[in-house]
């Protein structure tokens, strides 16, 4: 994005949260002072929680003046989420959007590293576990782990890219990237984030990737590998015949 500067543009980042109320607190207070300095405000989307999560929100809301929380009636679904969060982006001014998720999968502390590619004229960023190491040293299944690999091979093939990870939740948009992916269209699920890296293909924006540790652990994923493989295989099936 021409002109992004950190500490100068305005950044959103934004934390879909369902049923997080015993890990989003942790997270946010997790966010060090060098990466608030590069965030204009947080907003976390409680996306129709059971556990109190939306109380958990308006509490950090009320004590700290960039937090903002917004909460759907009903749980409509991760994309449907981060929708929410696009949406306001455009509608507030924001320059930037990056998401963080609210049970801690995520380092806070990679916030900055996640936006510094925007300043050289990226329009996508994504955290690669990949290219930090190997994958499995932070507890990752040897099922998933292989899983990622094939996937990320097959989908690099069809899409004609050179990317070393799909499947990071780690995101970050610059407006640009917003403005001309139409995000309203996909995915309210968890295969949004595929849905959305095909958008910016077909918009030929400038996609790159920045390291991050992997971090993985009891309750950190409700992802089951092989419907979620299927899935994406239904991306791909909808990019090759122009579904999306």
């Amino acid at each position: 994005m021409k002109g992004f500067r950190l500490g100068e543009s305005r950044v959103l980042c934004y934390m879909p949260a369902y049923n997080a109320a015993r890990s989003l607190e942790g997270v946010v207070r997790a966010i060090p002072d060098e990466a608030w300095a590069c965030i204009s405000r947080l907003l976390v989307v409680d996306d129709g929680s059971t556990d109190g999560t939306a109380s958990v929100a308006g509490g950090l809301a009320a004590k700290f003046p960039a937090i903002l929380a917004i909460s759907h009636e009903r749980n409509r679904g991760y994309g449907a989420a981060q929708k929410t969060a696009m949406a306001w982006a455009l509608e507030n001014g924001m320059d930037a959007a990056v998401m963080l998720h609210s049970d801690g999968q995520y380092p806070p502390g990679h916030l900055c590293e996640m936006l510094k590619p925007m300043e050289e004229g990226a329009d996508v960023v994504g955290g690669s576990r990949t290219m930090y190491g190997d994958m499995r040293q932070g507890g990752m299944s040897p099922a998933r782990y292989y899983g990622t690999i094939w996937l990320n091979a097959l989908e690099n093939l069809v899409f004609r890219q050179k990317l070393t990870s799909y499947h990071s939740g780690y995101k970050a948009y610059t407006r640009c990237a917003l403005e001309r992916i139409p995000f309203t269209r996909y995915s309210d699920t968890f295969n949004f984030d595929s849905e959305m890296l095909v958008g910016a293909i077909r918009a030929r924006l400038d996609i790159r990737e920045v390291p991050i540790p992997t971090i993985h652990g009891k309750g950190y994923s409700s992802l089951k590998p092989i419907p979620y493989g299927l899935s994406v295989l239904h991306t791909l099936m909808k990019y090759v015949t122009g579904r999306i």
